[in-house]
């Protein structure tokens, strides 16, 4: 099951169903399944409260998961700062809606073991994402 929920921001505007299908979709192509996978949208404020407390990370991100897997099984908590996804969509000159489901892809691909902070990693992340978004707009 796949849980979408808000903590001081409104909930953005994506199509859930289609969302958690599409999330499933890509799971699947890693030889995975969905467990429970949790969404929380926040603004910039919580997620460095979140950082600082779990991470000991005094910084804004747009993401941060907890990986909670079993197994072949996803299972986890995502959170997304959409202050920051607003500000990175602008900074890098994309549609706020394409980076929001670029980041609500990243915590995915994150709880399938990918990776982006060694040498090489940010690359095959990126790879990953941009196939998980043809995916998405090729409706799977």
């Amino acid at each position: 099951m796949i849980t979408y929920n808000t903590d001081g921001v409104k909930m953005p505007k994506i199509k859930r169903k289609e969302t958690s299908a599409w999330i499933k979709a890509v799971v699947k192509s890693y030889g995975r399944m969905v467990g429970e996978v949790g969404y929380m949208f926040v603004d910039d404020e919580k997620i460095l409260e979140i950082n600082k407390e779990y991470l000991q990370h005094d910084y804004y991100t747009d993401v941060i998961t907890f990986d909670y897997d079993e197994d072949d099984v996803v299972n986890g908590d995502i959170v997304i700062s959409l202050d920051t996804v607003r500000t990175n969509a602008e900074l890098f000159n994309k549609a706020y809606e394409d980076e929001l489901y670029r980041v609500i892809i990243h915590g995915v691909l994150h709880l399938c073991g990918l990776n982006d902070k060694g040498p090489g990693e940010r690359e095959i992340m990126e790879k990953a994402e941009n196939k998980a978004l043809e995916m998405r707009n090729g409706a799977f």
